[in-house]
């Protein structure tokens, strides 16, 4: 006998709640052992980034429509999945560490902003849970990953070597590919397609 759907439903949302606890669990570990080892604060900043997330996921409302295709999925995976394998290298970055926190906490700020102003409409697979357009989205479509692109690269700065970009590179690419799913979710909604009429960037306002 086949399962209800709404059943189906409710165990896939609960599974894919408990990665991200365990993910931003195996973050959060990381990068305090990396803070304790280097004392560099770059890493840690990025801690603060993440608290968010457990929390809305919690209280994040359903969403009208979903991307379940595997390249979404692939997609999200990645992107999430890629900075908990950061490391901090130990040796000198290449520019002072306060240059590299303050560059983080400014990524930081934006991503704690986005976060707080896209409120119950967050989500981590490419979804439609309400458009939002106040606040840093009047100014890109995608600020939270702008703010995840800035720390990333504050990030290699204070820790150049070669794993750390091998892993820099993927996550963001697929950070990027992720965003323009999300988009094409979004694009089926009449407000969104008012919204994109209005705010043209996708990350870097002037660039992309």
């Amino acid at each position: 006998m086949r399962a209800p759907r709404y059943t189906r439903a409710m165990l896939t949302d609960l599974m894919s709640r408990a990665m991200i606890v365990m993910l931003f669990s195996m973050l959060s570990v990381n990068i305090f052992g990396d803070f304790m080892r280097t004392g560099h604060v770059t890493g840690l900043l990025l801690l603060a980034g993440e608290s968010l997330v457990v929390i809305l996921t919690v209280v994040r409302r359903k969403a009208q429509l979903v991307d379940r295709s595997i390249a979404a999925g692939v997609m999200t995976l990645v992107s999430v999945a890629g900075p908990p394998l950061l490391r901090a290298s130990g040796t000198a970055p290449l520019v002072p560490d306060v240059a590299t926190a303050m560059v983080s906490a400014l990524g930081l700020v934006l991503v704690l902003v986005g976060k707080m102003t896209l409120g119950r409409s967050f989500g981590l697979v490419p979804a439609n849970r309400g458009v939002v357009v106040r606040g840093p989205y009047t100014f890109v479509r995608h600020p939270i990953y702008t703010g995840y692109l800035i720390t990333h690269v504050a990030f290699f700065i204070a820790n150049p070597t070669p794993w750390n970009t091998a892993v820099i590179l993927i996550a963001d690419t697929a950070l990027i590919l992720r965003a323009l799913m999300e988009e094409r979710v979004l694009s089926e909604d009449a407000e969104y397609q008012g919204y994109c009429q209005r705010v043209g960037w996708h990350l870097v306002p002037g660039v992309f």
